[in-house]
């Protein structure tokens, strides 16, 4: 069943009670890598394995994300800075003992190259927040196969 998630600011990526934080450096520039987090939201099913369907919502300003395994969520924007920053608050899932979710993926010059990283922030009931901390390696893997399979992708 969705559950609609407390409505979080920017602010709580770095105030959350869970904070996963993911950095990988890839050869391809911020600026392509940006568009395809930000503006090809379609794509993400070609490069991250676990996202079954994304598209953009509310013109724009939201997400509807489908995930392996059978979870669903809608997402707002709250940061499209190109190309440093692209964050989104999850707004409605259907994850069992979530409150609250934010993810930011920070883009920073690495050479000619990006660093790339991912913060996965959230909150929840204990049962979720002791299942969050024990899912980190497979987040953590989860994140190099996207952004590995991203480089890819931008390189072809």
């Amino acid at each position: 069943m969705a559950r609609r998630l407390r409505p979080v600011g920017l602010d709580f990526v770095e105030t959350a009670p869970i904070r996963l934080v993911f950095a990988r450096e890839i050869a391809a520039a911020p600026e392509p890598v940006f568009r395809a987090l930000a503006e090809d939201v379609p794509g993400w099913t070609a490069w991250f394995s676990a996202v079954t369907l994304a598209r953009p919502t509310d013109d724009g300003v939201g997400r509807e994300i489908r995930l392996r395994g059978g979870i669903r969520a809608e997402e707002t924007i709250l940061a499209a800075k190109s190309p440093e920053v692209y964050a989104y608050r999850v707004d409605v899932i259907n994850a069992p003992g979530a409150r609250a979710l934010v993810e930011e993926w920070r883009l920073t010059s690495a050479g000619t190259g990006t660093r790339v990283q991912w913060t996965f922030t959230a909150d929840g009931t204990a049962a979720f927040r002791f299942i969050m901390r024990l899912a980190r390696p497979g987040l953590g893997r989860a994140f190099r196969d996207a952004v590995t399979s991203l480089d890819l992708r931008l390189a072809q």
